[in-house]
């Protein structure tokens, strides 16, 4: 009987892809790798450790499958990722039920971690260099079977006042042009269209290994994979935006028209507490230039409320720029103090003062999106279809990414899973936008 492995991944697309090397190398060892937790011989948890509302998910879990532990479910548990490498002493003084732990470092040396665990009554820790190279490990894509998400630089040098991503994982570091290519290459034959270009920020790609910006090279060489179909952008820093880079997004069929582009906030003071690059005017220029020469854009950004020295001035200068700009897809979130970060030693506003803000510019951007929504009645767009639910398809267009946007229900018929399908759209219910198949390209 082979021996079974539970794994849970926790956080964000970077970490995923992390959790899918790990997949891969355990079934090459010869384990059988499931979702399921429920009787096996080892679960390993990949955690996120960003922010607080992360960590007590993370630690929940851990919790929740301790428990199963005791009750005899599964045999070892093994704690992975973000969580484990911010705070590798305190999982294992406080967390007797964890067999071990595998830093961001180690993800590569998961084999060796589940044999130690199950050959042994020790707790093994595992920590290897976060400088240091990036892994090129293969993975088991687990997101879907048309599309996937292409990782293309590990770490981060922003350094932002509330952030611990560049002590959990490291400095910058992009792979090599060829590595990334022949993986999009390898994703093709497998049949993916669509790249979701990731990382802690796509537009500082290629400053470490080639000296300049390199994300325009990378692409086009993307682009020119003939049955990749669709390339997505996530995590460009505003200021980093190249007039090189923007020609080709406007110019390019391939390369979606839309942006993911996180500014946390508007605030000149506030951005500079933060230690964001530019200021307002920076952004707001940013945005109308791009609004101005890529047809057809929707961004996508990340705003935070709370953020010490936000008053009422600066948080409605938040608030106006979102409704003066029309951002298509916001996430907001409500500032979490984390320890070892500078925004951590300041004064900030009361936690129901943010919250607050957090929950008015969620009802802000919701109506922003419900306008968005009816101004595309009428109009046609190309939809990859993913699923089926009773008598409607379901599928994304270039305006919605994965996980985080939501679906189009598609009525019609002959259309087919996995495939591409012209859709009109013709109206919405309960904020999910409804069309209908008018074919299987433009033009048909």
């Amino acid at each position: 009987m082979s021996i079974r492995i539970g794994i849970i991944s926790l956080g964000c697309a970077k970490n995923l892809v992390n959790t899918e090397q790990m997949m891969h190398l355990l079934q090459k060892a010869g384990y059988e790798v499931t979702g399921d937790t429920e009787e096996v011989d080892a679960v390993i948890i990949n955690t996120c450790a960003f922010i607080e509302s992360a960590k007590a998910e993370a630690i929940e879990t851990i919790i929740e499958q301790g428990r199963k532990k005791l009750d005899g479910s599964i045999k070892k548990l093994l704690v992975a990722g973000c969580l484990a490498q911010r705070y590798k002493n305190e999982i294992l003084d406080e967390m007797p039920e964890v067999d071990g732990i595998i830093g961001v470092g180690s993800f590569d040396e998961i084999v060796f971690a589940v044999e130690s665990a199950l050959g042994g009554d020790k707790p093994i820790a595992l920590y290897g260099d976060l400088d240091g190279q990036i892994s090129e490990t293969s993975r088991v894509i687990s997101t879907s079977p048309v599309w996937a998400y292409l990782k293309i630089a590990e770490g981060c040098d922003n350094r932002c006042a509330y952030c611990v991503i560049p002590d959990i994982r490291g400095r910058y570091r992009s792979r090599t042009i060829e590595n990334i290519v022949n993986e999009a290459k390898e994703l093709a034959k497998r049949g993916y269209k669509e790249l979701i270009i990731i990382a802690q920020d796509v537009t500082r790609y290629g400053l470490d290994v080639y000296g300049k910006y390199m994300l325009p090279s990378l692409l086009r060489e993307l682009s020119a994979i003939e049955t990749i179909k669709w390339i997505r952008l996530h995590y460009l820093y505003p200021d980093e935006i190249t007039e090189e880079l923007v020609d080709l997004i406007a110019e390019n069929g391939k390369i979606l028209k839309y942006l993911d582009i996180p500014i946390q906030h508007i605030n000149d003071e506030i951005l500079r507490n933060m230690r964001r690059r530019g200021n307002g005017n920076d952004i707001r220029s940013l945005f109308v230039r791009l609004r101005e020469r890529i047809e057809g854009l929707v961004l996508r950004t990340s705003v935070i409320t709370g953020l010490p020295g936000e008053g009422e001035s600066e948080f409605e200068e938040l608030v106006s720029f979102l409704r003066e700009m029309r951002i298509e897809r916001a996430g907001v979130f409500q500032y979490s103090p984390e320890e070892g970060t500078p925004a951590a030693l300041m004064e900030k506003p009361e936690s129901d003062i943010a919250a607050w803000r957090a929950r008015l510019l969620v009802d802000i951007q919701s109506m922003i999106i419900d306008e968005f929504n009816e101004s595309r009645i009428g109009s046609v767009a190309e939809v990859l279809v993913e699923e089926k639910q009773g008598d409607l398809y379901y599928g994304r267009s270039w305006a919605e990414s994965p996980d985080v946007d939501g679906y189009i229900a598609v009525k019609g018929s002959g259309i087919s899973i996995n495939e591409f399908v012209v859709v009109r759209i013709i109206g919405t219910q309960d904020g999910v936008l409804l069309a209908e198949r008018v074919g299987n390209e433009f033009g048909e």
